[in-house]
């Protein structure tokens, strides 16, 4: 009764109960501790020990130990298997590559040694350099062949690598010769695999051309056409060319195809060569067995057939002779009227032998130095009769017959097709001039005229 009595009359309160009902949706958290001071010995300066620190807080650690940053503990050598067959696998690859490269490389080496000599005493201007006497410091007029210790500079700025299974040089400066072209063709060392395929290939197809490794000399007759394709620089020099030609001898003979090729090539050369395709086979007596003559006449065999040429061709011989061929004929057929003017040329194919030694190439160099002379043979001597003469031109007159006949062909097609254009632009311009009653009669006629055509053709054909 007293308490409400105190109520009632502003007594003091009891202080309220706490709240009973928590929310559960909350988790309960300790209160935070308060700061406590960090204790230390004014007489040590070392680490920090328990004394150090509250009860509360632990002494640091070092790092954790984990497995990632030990490899030899998460790894096994079984885990690089790929890689052990891999890496062994990629460094064969490239130790092949590298060799092939290399053995390449040596062979036209000791081509040049072989080779470089003779086209410097025939020509005044060789390869893309020094010539090879300049490199090994010889005399220029010396006919020593120089040796197998001298293959690594032989060819130096004289044979240029255009891939790494081809070579080239150049040779140009003689008379009543142009330039010539050589081109050396060997294996893909480098690459096994390709050359196993193709091995194959050409064992199962006969079309496939089994890879080989062969020279093939082209050397351009001038054709009496010094003055044209002589460059010069200035009219002093154009005066200068006048009259150094004036008291040559006229560089011209008559176009044939004639040749000199081992059977086993002969089908190969008739489908891969135009020019070739235009002559007939025929034995003769005077050749080893393995050899034939293709000529477009007798008369061009019995001209340019010579004892020394037979006598280089045996000794060659049959594993290294391929073809020498006297042509005016492009390779492929000419498909155009510029395509067919003539070039004269004789081409030379030889294979290339095993060996790295530059002995190696004695038999052939009779024939070698005999291609690069027989311009002159055939300027002396290449003068046919009247009746050869018109019968070996009627053959290429009448193939660019049917040329003119298919560029003419060519061209009203052209005019046609141009004639057609005009028309229909001036029918689409006349065209939007018109209104739209104007454009659907004009159309009607336009269709009545077809329909009319087209029943006189049904007509005539009946």
């Amino acid at each position: 009764m007293g308490d409400f009595i105190k109520s009632l009359f502003g007594g003091s309160k009891s202080a309220p109960a706490p709240a009973s009902n928590v929310d559960d949706d909350f988790g309960d958290f300790d209160p935070a501790p308060s700061p406590s001071p960090i204790y230390s010995s004014p007489s040590s300066s070392s680490a920090p020990t328990a004394a150090t620190f509250p009860e509360h807080e632990t002494l640091p650690t070092s790092v954790p130990y984990t497995k990632w940053y030990r490899v030899w503990e998460r790894t096994s050598p079984s885990d690089f298997k790929n890689e052990a067959i891999i890496i062994p696998f990629i460094l064969l690859l490239a130790a092949v590559h590298i060799w092939g490269r290399r053995k390449n490389k040596r062979k036209v080496d000791t081509w040049a040694v072989a080779h470089i000599p003779v086209l410097e005493r025939e020509f005044a201007s060789v390869g893309f350099g020094k010539s090879v006497k300049e490199q090994l410091g010889r005399d220029s007029k010396s006919d020593e062949v120089p040796g197998a210790g001298d293959r690594d500079i032989a060819a130096e700025g004289l044979v240029k690598e255009t891939t790494a299974q081809e070579y080239a040089t150049y040779a140009t400066g003689r008379q009543n010769v142009a330039f010539a072209d050589v081109k050396i063709k060997l294996f893909k060392r480098y690459n096994p695999f390709t050359l196993a395929i193709e091995m194959i290939l050409s064992f199962l197809f006969e079309s496939m051309r089994a890879p080989k490794e062969n020279m093939e000399i082209t050397v351009h007759a001038f054709d009496g056409k010094e003055k044209e394709l002589v460059p010069v620089k200035s009219k002093a020099e154009l005066d200068a060319k006048d009259s150094r030609f004036k008291g040559l001898q006229n560089s011209g003979y008559d176009a044939c195809v004639w040749a000199v090729v081992h059977k086993e090539q002969m089908k190969g050369l008739r489908d891969e060569r135009y020019d070739v395709s235009l002559t007939a086979t025929k034995d003769h007596k005077s050749l080893p067995m393995w050899a034939s003559v293709m000529s477009e006449s007798a008369e061009v065999t019995e001209t340019l057939l010579t004892k020394e040429l037979i006598e280089c061709v045996e000794k060659a011989g049959e594993e290294t002779f391929e073809y020498l061929i006297v042509t005016d004929q492009p390779i492929d057929k000419p498909s155009k009227l510029d395509e067919a003017n003539p070039r004269k040329r004789v081409i030379l194919s030889l294979r290339l032998p095993s060996s790295l030694q530059a002995s190696a190439y004695k038999p052939t160099m009779p024939l070698f130095e005999y291609c690069l002379r027989l311009p002159d043979v055939l300027v002396a001597t290449a003068h046919f009769r009247p009746e050869v003469t018109r019968r070996i031109k009627s053959t290429r007159e009448e193939e660019v017959k049917k040329l003119k006949k298919a560029d003419e062909g060519e061209k009203a097609e052209e005019r046609r097709l141009e004639a057609e254009k005009k028309k229909k632009e001036m029918r689409d311009t006349r065209l939007k001039g018109l209104s739209a009653e104007e454009q659907r009669k004009f159309l009607e006629r336009e269709r009545e005229k077809g329909q009319k055509k087209q029943e006189k053709r049904m007509s005539r054909k009946a």
